[in-house]
C-alpha cells in the first residue's frame, strides 16, 4: 500500500469523513480576492492568522509538496431543540479550534504524531484557504452561501489541512458549485443580506461574525454591534444555521433520525439566555466555555450577544434578568441589556431605564439608555 493509501486510510480510522491530497501550490486568485475586499476582512487579514502568507504555503515552508484536506462530519448526532436557534451545530459539535485534551483536538494530535512518525514534516502554523483546498483535492464543492459541501454530508464539516514535505497522490479539483439550479434560498433567508454575490458574503454583515469577531482589539472591529444587525440576529448568540438550515442539498441530514448526544442533552436542560446574560463563573465553566471556547475570551461578549437575543424576542419575561445586567460591572453589558429593555418596552422598561441613567457614568452606556427610553 502507498504511502497516501496508508494516510487516508489512518485519517479514516480516526473518524475523518473525506481525505483528499492537492500539491503544495499557491492561491494566487485567492490572494487577489481577499486583497480586492480588505476592508472586509481586515480582521483577518490583520490578524495572526496571515492568511495571505498561508496562502503561498512554499513561502513559510520551502519543503512543502503536498496539502492533505480532511473533512470531518460534525453533524452524526442530533442537537436538542432548546439550543438550535442559539447555538450554531459546528460550536455544539465542539469540533472548531478544540484544544488536545478534548476529543476532536485529540484527533487531530493523532493526525499529526502519525505524519512524524511516517517521516512527514508538517508545516507548523500554515493557514491556508480551507475551501479551496479541500476543492482542489476533491473532497468538497461550494455552495451559493460559500459552505464546503461534502457528498453524503452536506454543508455540517470542519475542515482541516496538514502542509507536508512528501510528494503524495494528487487528486483531479471539484472546484464547483453544486447546487440546484437558479436556487437562492439562502440568500433569500439570510436576514443581514450577507450573501451579495454567490458565493461571496460580507462577513461584517453575518451573524456569526456580528456574534464572535466584534471585539475591542480585533483589527478594523470594535464591540459595537450596528443596530440594524442587531434587530435582525435573532436568538443567535455563538454562529448562525440559517443559510444552512433553508439548503436543499442539508435536508437529508437534516431529516434524518439521528441519535442523541447525551452531554448536550445535559447542557440544554439548564440552558437559558437569562444565565448567559447574568453570566456566572459556575456556569461560564459548566455550560457556556465548553461549546464556545473558539473566538471569544471574556465574558463580557457572551452577555452582549445574549442582551441582543433577549431584546429580540420582545419578552417582558426577561425583563426582571436584564435590571439585574444594567448593574453588571461591564458598561458593554449595561449598554446592551438597555438596548434589549428598548426593544421589550412598557412602563417597567422604562423606570429601570431611567433609574440607570441617573446612575451611569460611561458615555457608551448613557448613549444606549438614551436611545432605548427614546423608543419605550
Amino acid at each position: 500500500m502507498s504511502l497516501t493509501q496508508d494516510i487516508k486510510e489512518y485519517a479514516l480510522d480516526l473518524g475523518y469523513s473525506k481525505v483528499g491530497i492537492t500539491a503544495a501550490d499557491g492561491f494566487p486568485d485567492y490572494i487577489e480576492d481577499l486583497k480586492s475586499r480588505h476592508e472586509m476582512y481586515t480582521w483577518y487579514l490583520e490578524g495572526a492568522r496571515q492568511p495571505l502568507k498561508g496562502a503561498q504555503p512554499r513561502s513559510i515552508m520551502p519543503s512543502a509538496k503536498s496539502i492533505i484536506s480532511l473533512v470531518y462530519d460534525y453533524h452524526k448526532e442530533s442537537f436538542p431543540e432548546p439550543l438550535l436557534g442559539k447555538i450554531a451545530r459546528l460550536y455544539q459539535a465542539r469540533c472548531y479550534n478544540a484544544p488536545e485534551h478534548r476529543i476532536n483536538g485529540a484527533r487531530r494530535k493523532l493526525m499529526l504524531d502519525f505524519l512524524s512518525k511516517n517521516g512527514i514534516e508538517v508545516a507548523p502554523q500554515i493557514t491556508v484557504p480551507e475551501k479551496l483546498t479541500a476543492a482542489r483535492a476533491g473532497i468538497i464543492t461550494y455552495g451559493r452561501n460559500s459552505f464546503a459541501f461534502a457528498d453524503g454530508i452536506g454543508s455540517f464539516v470542519m475542515l482541516t489541512s496538514f502542509v507536508v514535505d512528501a510528494e503524495l497522490e494528487c487528486a483531479d479539483s471539484t472546484l464547483q458549485i453544486k447546487c440546484p439550479a437558479k436556487c437562492s434560498a439562502c440568500i433569500e433567508a439570510c436576514p443581514t443580506k450577507a450573501i451579495y454575490d454567490p458565493p461571496r458574503m460580507n462577513p461584517r454583515r453575518c451573524i456569526t461574525y456580528n456574534t464572535s469577531w466584534t471585539q475591542d482589539g480585533v483589527p478594523g472591529e470594535t464591540s459595537y454591534i450596528l443596530p440594524e444587525i442587531r434587530e435582525k440576529m435573532g436568538t443567535w448568540i455563538h454562529g448562525c444555521d440559517i443559510c444552512q438550515d433553508v439548503c436543499p442539498r442539508n435536508q437529508g441530514k437534516l431529516k434524518a433520525n439521528l441519535p442523541r448526544n447525551e452531554f448536550l442533552e445535559r447542557v440544554a436542560e439548564d440552558f437559558e439566555l437569562a444565565k448567559v446574560l447574568n453570566l456566572t463563573d459556575e456556569f461560564y465553566l459548566r455550560r457556556v466555555q465548553p461549546l464556545m471556547y473558539n473566538y471569544l475570551k471574556e465574558k463580557k461578549y457572551f452577555q452582549r450577544n445574549a442582551a441582543i437575543a433577549i431584546g429580540n424576542t420582545h419578552d417582558p419575561v426577561f425583563i426582571p434578568a436584564l435590571a439585574t445586567a444594567m448593574e453588571d460591572a461591564e458598561e458593554l453589558v449595561r449598554g446592551y441589556a438597555a438596548w434589549a429593555l428598548g426593544q421589550i418596552g412598557g412602563s417597567q422598561a422604562g423606570q429601570i431605564l431611567e433609574a440607570s441613567l441617573r446612575r451611569e457614568t460611561t458615555e457608551s452606556a448613557r448613549r444606549e439608555i438614551e436611545a432605548a427610553l427614546a423608543v419605550v
